[in-house]
């Protein structure tokens, strides 16, 4: 009787464990939502400003062939400040989640990840931004070559921009996940040397397919793309030493 009352117990505190967790995991999406919406706003607010910046070196003024496309543009431009101002707030949701299972060092050293995920955002849209207005877009109206009257259009240019800067900010982040990956044992520095001819293939088939059917410019975008892979490979082994050196002092602390 009384050893099924302790399973018993057991099984509450395991269900109201799991409540816990799940109540905690909904209250940390609300805020992010939260925080998600506001910046939305934030950036409905200021879209003026923020179609300036993005004009400015344009050359050429955008056609909007009816009222879907300026809609189109004001979410688009929305989403965008939306995405990139919740990336740290995300981050450190994820990190506070998982918090309560990590050690005091692990805290402090995950914790250091969270501004790092958000500038290395930021600078990926940057570049891909560099690399669109500055390469992509001069090429293509080379091709041109006065046969043709050449009239962007609100939506297949800025279309066109996301589909360039958005991929190359999220494999700008690829750093930060190999590092995460090794400290939980998930990913080696073996297995990325051994993988590494895949994953040069796998950048340039990304670079071929948001750029222009040219031989340069993918080139230009898949270079740093394989720069960002060996800079990963380099931090994996530096985790993975460390590990290794904190196995060997347990083990030895294990022996004495």
């Amino acid at each position: 009787m009384k050893m099924a009352k302790e399973k018993l117990n057991q099984h509450d505190e395991k269900e109201m464990d799991v409540v816990g967790h799940l109540s905690e995991l909904r209250n940390r999406i609300i805020v992010t939502a939260v925080f998600f919406f506001a910046f939305f706003i934030v950036g409905f607010i200021f879209i003026e400003d923020i179609y300036a910046f993005f004009a400015k070196d344009l050359g050429f003024k955008l056609t909007a062939i009816g009222p879907g496309e300026i809609i189109w543009l004001y979410f688009a431009m929305a989403g965008l400040i939306a995405v990139s101002g919740t990336i740290p707030i995300l981050a450190y949701q994820i990190w506070a989640f998982i918090k309560p299972g990590l050690t005091p060092k692990e805290r402090r050293v995950s914790v250091s990840f969270i501004p790092a995920i958000f500038i290395l955002f930021i600078a990926g849209l940057v570049f891909g931004y560099f690399l669109f207005t500055q390469f992509i877009i001069p090429f293509l109206l080379t091709l041109n070559n006065g046969m043709f009257n050449v009239m962007f259009t609100l939506d297949k240019y800025f279309g066109f921009l996301f589909r360039v800067t958005i991929p190359i900010a999220l494999l700008f982040e690829m750093p930060i996940v190999v590092m995460f990956l090794t400290s939980l044992g998930v990913l080696t520095p073996d297995f990325m040397k051994k993988t590494r001819k895949y994953a040069y293939f796998i950048l340039v088939v990304i670079s071929t397919i948001i750029t222009p059917p040219d031989f340069i410019t993918p080139i230009l975008v898949s270079i740093p793309m394989i720069i960002i892979y060996e800079v990963s490979l380099q931090l994996s082994k530096v985790i993975y030493r460390r590990k290794l050196r904190k196995h060997e002092e347990f083990m030895r602390e294990e022996t004495i």
